[in-house]
């Protein structure tokens, strides 16, 4: 939690009251997923493993670590929407000669141990059920434990016979011990909203330290993922002068064409035929017209007139405004300046297909788009209640999304579990001016 969450007098903000509350639930929330989760999924990891040799493993081991892997990514998509935490995601995909079969099946799970991420994967589950349980609770306790503290001040606890209650080391035997209990409450209470923002970030670097790849690996990675975006700029680009050209021909040219032999006409007919030459005035206004509206159009298409002149931020109310009705949608910004001009046009445009594929897949009727910058990161999350089941796919729009944004080293997480929300988080580095 930043310094400026208290105000100058030393007393807690709002905001940092908000602040520790959030984190409570959060810890409250991850602490039974990570050790619950993380025992579950070991367990079924090694197991799974040692069955290889009786050739069960071989069916198994891929699902299950398939499944470590989604459980990682959630984690990781925690970690940049609730702390602002970056985890770096190492995972390749698989060559497209693995086969199927059963020999498909042994590369395939021979590809995913050979992995060195894969065992980070199972590493992290141990520290996760362990040192990441503590941290979660730890969060959550800094919040809620305080109130039994407090309660226990006005009476509301229960001595039978000679037990001696505790409330953490202050033993409760009567009125006097019970203000002590509340004061080490309200201390525990002072110390919640200070730092327990700061806990839960601590987790989520916890899980950096252990899930992030080498700076080797994460380099080598780096540098795949720039040559495959540097090729997808290239096919993009081609594919978008063949719109244009196309939009040109079909559209703007094919209408200026036809009022130019419309102008040759009427000078034909001014003389002979004056009403037939109103007529044909008429219409090629028109056409002109028309033909101006086709290439605002299609200049829009390229880029908007109101991202050049007043930004992001604006660029992105003007979406929200455009989306039909009866959907709404709610923008937050936060932004100190501009970024690059390319760096805004890509962020401009991953974000309109995001809505677009809200409005046409989802089925929602509320979207949210929080715009922020922090740390060198450009951040847009785009949140809406649909009925959830995006994923990332070969030739769907969100991938598309991804390369537009790994053109400059962006990053797209999208989480949405069935029934919804969907909640789509976009991240570039860049610097505002």
């Amino acid at each position: 939690m930043s310094g400026n969450a208290t105000a100058g007098n030393g007393k807690i903000s709002g905001a940092a009251v908000r602040a520790a509350l959030l984190a409570g639930i959060r810890g409250l929330v991850l602490a039974p997923v990570a050790l619950g989760g993380g025992i579950v999924l070991l367990v079924a990891s090694l197991l799974s493993i040692a069955f290889i040799p009786l050739g069960v493993g071989l069916f198994t081991t891929p699902l299950v670590l398939t499944v470590v892997r989604r459980h990682a990514n959630l984690r990781r998509l925690l970690a940049a929407t609730w702390s602002g935490v970056r985890v770096p995601v190492p995972y390749r995909p698989f060559p497209q000669d693995v086969g199927g079969g059963f020999t498909g099946r042994v590369r395939g799970c021979l590809l995913m141990l050979r992995a060195p991420e894969t065992w980070r994967d199972l590493l992290w589950l141990v520290v996760d059920m362990t040192a990441g349980f503590v941290l979660a609770l730890l969060t959550a306790v800094l919040v809620f434990y305080p109130v039994e503290g407090v309660a226990l001040v006005f009476g509301l606890w229960r001595v039978t016979g000679d037990d001696t209650y505790w409330y953490g080391f202050v033993p409760v035997t009567g009125q006097a011990s019970a203000l002590a209990a509340g004061a080490l409450g309200l201390a525990l209470l002072a110390t919640g909203l200070r730092w327990s923002p700061a806990v839960l970030r601590l987790h989520f670097v916890l899980a950096k330290a252990v899930l992030a790849p080498t700076s080797e690996r994460e380099m080598a990675l780096r540098i795949e993922r720039l040559t495959a975006s540097r090729h997808d700029a290239v096919d993009s680009s081609a594919a978008e002068l063949r719109r244009i050209e196309r939009d040109l021909h079909d559209g703007a040219q094919a209408r200026i064409v036809a009022m130019g032999m419309d102008l040759g006409t009427i000078e034909a007919l001014i003389e002979k035929n004056p009403a037939k030459a109103r007529e044909l005035i008429g219409k090629a206004r028109q056409s002109s017209a028309d033909a101006l509206t086709e290439l605002r159009d299609l200049v829009r298409g390229i880029h908007p007139p109101v991202l050049a002149e007043r930004g992001l931020e604006d660029a992105v109310r003007e979406l929200a405004l455009r989306l039909p009705l009866p959907l709404e949608a709610e923008v937050s910004a936060e932004l100190a300046g501009r970024a690059e001009p390319p760096v805004e046009s890509a962020a401009y445009f991953a974000v309109s297909e995001t809505l677009t594929n809200a409005v046409k897949h989802a089925g929602a009727d509320r979207l949210w788009v929080e715009l922020a910058h922090s740390g060198g990161t450009l951040r847009i999350s785009v949140t809406d209640n649909g009925a959830g089941g995006a994923v990332v796919e070969a030739g769907s729009g969100l991938s598309g999304v991804a390369r537009r944004l790994g053109t400059f080293d962006g990053v797209l997480a999208v989480s949405s579990p069935s029934g919804g929300p969907t909640v789509v988080t976009m991240e570039i580095p860049c610097e505002l001016s």
